[in-house]
């Protein structure tokens, strides 16, 4: 009986095959035949046929979200250090962007005559002549192209990343689990704004060998102290359960202005971003409760030398007790002119858009929307927006950002070679990448306007803030840093 179940289900099997044939292939045939299929549909550019004079657009290509930055971006560049500062040689770098449904229609010179100022136009048709602007990888000569859905853009550029401060960043523990360092003021954790190489991130993966880590938290860029990353998606959810159950402690040293209280003070005050692309806070009923910066300058003791919440743009009062008497916009025009005044308005890592109509020409592509992080001509910026009590990353955020940092990028080795072939030396070293980064350190790009400045190197003064973590302790951990020279009872400010 068993036996002849077996056959039936043997010719049901043939007979399903056999009409399957009447049709065309039988399964694994049709596996083969769709193989071969899928190979000619790739030498086929598209299911209609084209009208005369119809340019082909390709279908969008899918991001992995699951990638992090790896050894190939990491030799894109190399470190020298030089007065006390880190520095980063220049190197071409591509960004990237699919066309805007604003932008459909127009032509590729409109598109960056209305949207992407952070160069002449004349700039822009010398560098679409030597094959610096693409669309759907092919060289665009003519900017009077006009875009298209989905159409792929490319715009190549020599890149110049401001210094930071040259002090080691020291790995306080690396057990399997966790990657706890001590970060130098100045640092920011990730890749934003001008900032890549010149990050936290890079520096561990370049120096360290560390790379795939998961960001629990950040602290801002002018803050130094205990940073904590985690090693596996495991431990980050972990540790991400125990923010969420207020199990983590976390104990930060700062110098503010006037004497603070003897005893312990409680600051719950809820926050309001006021703008996002500049990280610029204030205390508000609507708002979150976090940000340490903000709830000192809140109780009257803003940190001393902070460029935001100790600007004197807020009044007189410096905004004690959230009485600020101005508006958002009135609020963030007197915190630019202040530092503007001062020739400081880099202490503000402020997106151009934010200055463009105060300052000359917009210099970034920005629209000011919130598609800011899709850009051909300039990274997004974070600001000093994320402190350490405000931003806890999850790891599909975390994934976001790494991908679109790397969708962004294209190799140095790929791109110095295409860009700047007069620098190829006949050099027998094997290794391509260390060849790119010799060639970058001597190279100047002739239609870089950023080589063509001579720009003075950061005070001391301005590459830190006198807020440190100190301290970040769970129910099992505990991890510590030395406590900063301007934080010592003898110190004295300059």
């Amino acid at each position: 009986m068993e036996t002849k179940e077996a056959t039936a289900e043997e010719d049901s099997c043939d007979k399903d095959s056999t009409v399957r044939t009447n049709r065309g292939k039988r399964k694994n045939e049709e596996t083969d035949e769709a193989a071969k299929q899928g190979n000619r549909k790739k030498h086929k550019k598209c299911g209609r046929q084209l009208r005369p004079g119809e340019r082909y657009v390709p279908p969008p290509q899918k991001r992995n979200p699951g990638v992090s930055f790896s050894q190939e971006h990491f030799t894109e560049t190399s470190y020298y250090f030089e007065s006390g500062l880190r520095k980063v040689y220049p190197y071409y770098f591509a960004f990237t962007t699919y066309c805007k449904g604003r932008w459909i229609g127009k032509t590729l010179l409109e598109v960056f005559k209305s949207e992407f100022r952070a160069e002449s136009l004349d700039y822009y048709k010398k560098a679409a002549k030597e094959g610096r602007i693409k669309l759907n990888e092919t060289p665009v000569d003519d900017l009077n192209i006009i875009l298209k859905n989905n159409d792929f853009m490319r715009n190549t550029v020599h890149r110049h990343e401001p210094p930071v401060s040259g002090k080691p960043l020291e790995v306080l523990v690396d057990d399997g689990e966790v990657v706890v360092v001590d970060k130098p003021a100045s640092l920011p954790v990730h890749p934003c704004g001008r900032y890549r190489h010149n990050t936290v991130i890079f520096i561990l993966g370049k120096e360290k060998g560390l790379s795939g880590l998961h960001t629990v938290h950040r602290l801002d860029r002018l803050t130094s102290g205990v940073l904590l990353f985690a090693r596996t998606l495991e431990v980050s959810k972990k540790l991400d359960a125990m923010v969420r159950e207020r199990q983590l402690e976390k104990e930060y040293v700062c110098r503010v202005e006037g004497e603070f209280p003897e005893g312990e003070v409680v600051c719950e005050e809820p926050i309001l971003v006021v703008s996002f692309r500049v990280g610029f806070c204030r205390v508000d009923p609507k708002g979150r409760t976090h940000q340490i910066r903000v709830h000192l300058q809140f109780l009257g003791f803003p940190i001393l030398n902070d460029p935001i919440y100790g600007s004197s743009a807020w009044g007189p009062n410096r905004a004690k007790g959230g009485l600020v008497g101005m508006s958002d916009e009135e609020l963030l025009e007197a915190l630019i002119k202040e530092h503007s005044s001062k020739e400081s308005l880099h202490l503000l890592d402020l997106p151009d858009e934010e200055v463009s109509g105060k300052q000359g020409p917009k210099t970034d592509c920005s629209d000011g929307t919130q598609e800011h992080n899709d850009q051909i001509n300039a990274p997004a910026s974070s600001g000093v927006a994320c402190d350490d009590s405000s931003c806890k990353l999850t790891e599909e955020e975390v994934k976001a950002e790494d991908s679109q940092e790397l969708h962004k990028s294209t190799s140095a080795a790929e791109t110095a070679d295409k860009m700047n072939g007069a620098h190829k030396e006949n050099d027998s070293v094997s290794d391509e990448a260390s060849i790119t980064a010799k060639s970058n350190a001597f190279a100047r790009d002739h239609l870089c306007g950023e080589c063509k400045i001579v720009r003075p190197d950061p005070a001391e003064k301005d590459l830190i803030m006198y807020l440190h973590a100190l301290r970040y302790k769970g129910p099992d951990f505990e991890y510590t840093t030395q406590m900063p020279d301007w934080a010592k009872e003898d110190w004295l400010q300059d």
